[in-house]
């Protein structure tokens, strides 16, 4: 799975705590997503979809 979180992120100039404070959820969990090593939950896509205010398709896509 793709996904845009990291450009995402620096367009509000976040860092990955911030995220993962906002959302709840530790920053290795937020690294991993944007690697590509962890699918996030629907809640949890949803959550970051809310963070960046954009549509999860829009965060996050298939291969």
């Amino acid at each position: 799975m793709n996904n845009t979180v990291k450009v995402e992120r620096a367009k509000l100039s976040i860092t990955q705590e911030d995220l993962a404070k906002k959302i709840g959820v530790s920053r290795q969990t937020i690294n991993s997503i944007e690697k590509g090593k962890y699918v996030p939950s629907t809640a949890l896509a949803l959550k970051m979809s809310d963070v960046f205010g954009i549509t999860v398709n829009a965060l996050f896509s298939l291969d």
